[in-house]
C-alpha cells in the first residue's frame, strides 16, 4: 500500500487542524456507556495541541437521517473529551454556517472545538444533495486530518471528499496508521501460521471475507449462526435455528473450495441449542453429527469445539477474530465467545480483533488490553481485509506525490 501522510508530517504550529473522528459511542438516557472510541482518539489530538495548533473535531452519532435530532447530539461527547483531557472543549451548534465559522476563526493555539453531529446535514452521507456542505467544512480549517476508521469504508464528505480541499495536507492520525499498521502488514503478509475466527449471524455480509480469508490462513473457525447455513448446507438438521437458504450453494462452494486450497475451513462438531432465546429456556449440548432436534435451535458452540478451536489458536503465530460464536449478549450462550476470548488473551500470538460485536465481547470480559490490536471499525476491518483499501485512506495525501 502507498505510504500516506501523517499527522508528524503536518507543519501544525499556530494552524487550525480539522480532525474527522469517531465518536459513534454508545449512549443510554443521554450518557457514554462505552468511551473506548473518545479514548482512541486521544493521542492524536493531544499531538496537534503539543506542536502549538488548535483543534476542530468533527464526527457522527447514529443515524439521524439528515436532520437534527437532540438525541443524537454530540454534547455528551464534547463533555467526556473534556474530562478525559482536562481542558474545556468547545461545543458548536452546528457543524457549518456563519456561527461556527466564527468559533473556528476565534480559536487559539491549545483551543478545542467539536462541531455538532455531521448527519444532521444530509450532505455529509449524499454530498451531491448539498454540494455547498463539504466545502463549509473545509473552510473551517488549515489542515485535514483522518482519524475515524470506523468510518473510513464509507466515501461521505467528511471522510472522502473533504481531503481534495487540502491538497498536501491531507494526513491520516495515528488511530488511523495503528489500523493500517495491523490489518495492513500484520494480516496481508501474516506470520504463520494464521488462523482466522469468524463468527457472527450471517453469510451473505461475510462471504467475500471468506474468500479473501481462504486465500490468506492456515485454518479458519466458524461460528454465530452463520455456522448453521453450512450445516444445512451439509444436510444436518438445524431445528429451527437461524439459516440463510439462499446462501447455501456459497456454503457449499466455501466448502470445495476449503477442500482444495491449504486453508482449512473447521466447523462446530458440537453445539449449545435452547427452546428459544432466554437463560431460563431447557437447553442442552448435541453432537453436530446428530444434528439440532426440532423445537431448538443453535445459540452457542459447544464444549468439544471450544476445545478443538483453542488447540488451532494455540498453533497459530497470528490470530485475527471477528464476530461472536454464540448469543454471546445473552448469558449464559456467551460461553463460547469468552472461551476463546480467554484463549486469545493467554496466547502469546499477535491477536488482532477485528471491531464490532468481538470488540464488544472482549471489552465485556475485561481482556481488552490483552489483545495485540482491536480494531476501531467493524465493517471497516473486514472490507479493508477484502479489497486492501478504503475510500477514506486513499483520499489522503500521498506521501510520493511530495517528492
Amino acid at each position: 500500500m502507498v505510504d500516506k501522510l501523517s499527522v508528524k508530517d503536518l507543519d501544525l504550529k499556530g494552524k487550525k487542524a480539522l480532525i474527522r473522528v469517531d465518536f459513534n459511542v454508545p449512549l443510554e438516557n443521554g450518557q457514554i456507556t462505552d468511551d473506548t472510541r473518545i479514548r482512541a482518539s486521544l493521542p492524536t489530538i493531544q499531538y496537534v495541541l503539543d506542536q502549538g495548533g488548535s483543534v476542530i473535531l468533527m464526527s457522527h452519532l447514529g443515524r439521524p437521517k439528515g436532520q437534527p435530532d437532540p438525541q443524537f447530539s454530540l454534547v455528551p461527547c464534547a463533555k467526556r473529551l473534556s474530562e478525559l483531557l482536562q481542558r474545556p472543549v468547545q461545543m458548536a451548534p452546528d457543524c457549518c454556517g456563519p456561527d461556527v465559522e466564527k468559533m473556528a476563526q476565534q480559536l487559539k493555539p491549545g483551543d478545542i472545538l467539536l462541531l455538532e453531529n455531521l448527519r444532521f446535514h444530509k450532505g455529509e452521507e449524499k454530498p451531491e444533495q448539498e454540494p455547498s456542505f463539504v466545502s463549509g467544512l473545509a473552510e473551517l480549517g488549515d489542515v485535514y486530518i483522518n482519524d475515524a476508521f470506523g468510518t473510513a469504508h464509507r466515501a461521505h464528505a467528511s471522510t472522502t471528499l473533504i481531503a481534495q480541499f487540502f491538497p498536501d495536507k491531507a494526513a491520516a492520525g495515528f488511530l488511523l496508521e495503528k489500523e493500517i499498521a495491523y490489518l495492513g502488514s500484520t494480516l496481508l503478509n501474516p506470520k504463520r501460521p494464521f488462523c482466522a475466527i469468524l463468527g457472527g449471524a450471517k453469510i451473505s455480509t461475510k462471504f467475500k471475507v471468506i474468500e479473501t480469508l481462504m486465500q490468506k490462513a492456515d485454518v479458519l473457525l466458524i461460528g454465530g449462526a452463520m455456522a448453521y447455513t453450512f450445516l444445512k448446507a451439509e444436510d444436518i438438521p438445524i431445528g429451527h435455528s437461524l439459516v440463510e437458504n439462499d446462501f447455501l450453494g456459497v456454503a457449499r462452494q466455501l466448502m470445495g473450495v476449503s477442500a482444495q486450497s491449504r486453508c482449512r475451513l473447521l466447523l462446530p462438531i458440537d453445539l449449545i441449542v435452547a427452546r428459544e432465546i432466554n437463560a431460563q429456556a431447557e437447553k442442552r449440548i448435541v453432537k453436530v453429527i446428530e444434528g439440532i432436534p426440532e423445537g431448538f435451535q443453535g445459540v452457542d458452540i459447544g464444549p468439544e469445539t471450544i476445545q478443538l478451536y483453542a488447540q488451532e489458536i494455540k498453533q497459530a503465530a497470528t490470530v485475527f477474530w471477528n464476530g461472536p460464536l454464540g448469543i454471546f449478549e445473552c448469558p449464559p450462550f456467551d460461553q463460547g465467545t469468552n472461551a476463546i476470548a480467554q484463549v486469545l488473551a493467554e496466547h502469546s500470538a499477535t491477536t488482532i480483533v477485528g471491531g464490532g460485536d468481538s470488540a464488544a465481547a472482549v471489552e465485556k470480559a475485561g481482556l481488552a488490553d490483552r489483545m495485540s490490536h482491536i480494531s476501531t471499525g467493524g465493517g471497516a476491518s473486514l472490507e479493508y481485509i477484502e479489497f486492501g483499501k478504503l475510500p477514506g485512506i486513499d483520499a489522503l495525501t500521498n506521501k510520493t506525490s511530495l517528492v
